[in-house]
């Protein structure tokens, strides 16, 4: 049932608001994983680095100027696990904000790179299933010359 009582800059209150208000930003179960993984492997790193104003990164490697992020299937719009289509009395809202969520990411690792950072984005999904294989991709970007 949709409580339609509340209204907040353009949203609805639905009986999903709580459950989506409570989602972590940062030290989600995927990048605790794929930490605990390169840390297993002897690597050191820094979290939730600044690489430029207003724009920070999952795990970096400041000395080899590598930018992970690791981002969350729903919120940034997996091609196997994202949301194409919202129902609803916020569907068009969500849209609009997986839009500039994909958006802010391309223009995130664009701001990098012109920074001379090299950038690696993973799926939460990709972690999860393997986290071994996410580890040796970061391991492949640190080791190129």
């Amino acid at each position: 049932m949709i409580e339609r009582s509340r209204v907040t800059k353009g949203w609805y209150s639905t009986t999903y608001s709580p459950r989506l208000s409570g989602r972590r930003a940062r030290d989600t179960q995927p990048e605790l994983v794929l930490r605990k993984n390169l840390h297993a492997r002897g690597l050191r790193y820094r979290i939730h680095y600044r690489i430029a104003p207003r724009l920070r990164v999952d795990i970096a490697f400041p000395r080899r100027k590598i930018a992970v992020w690791v981002d969350g299937c729903f919120w940034h719009g997996c091609p196997e696990h994202g949301r194409r289509n919202f129902d609803g009395p916020n569907a068009a809202n969500w849209q609009m904000k997986m839009q500039k969520n994909q958006a802010r990411d391309e223009r995130a690792v664009q701001e990098a790179a012109r920074s001379g950072w090299k950038t690696l984005r993973l799926w939460e999904c990709k972690v999860l299933e393997d986290p071994n294989a996410t580890a040796e991709k970061v391991l492949a970007l640190l080791v190129e010359p």
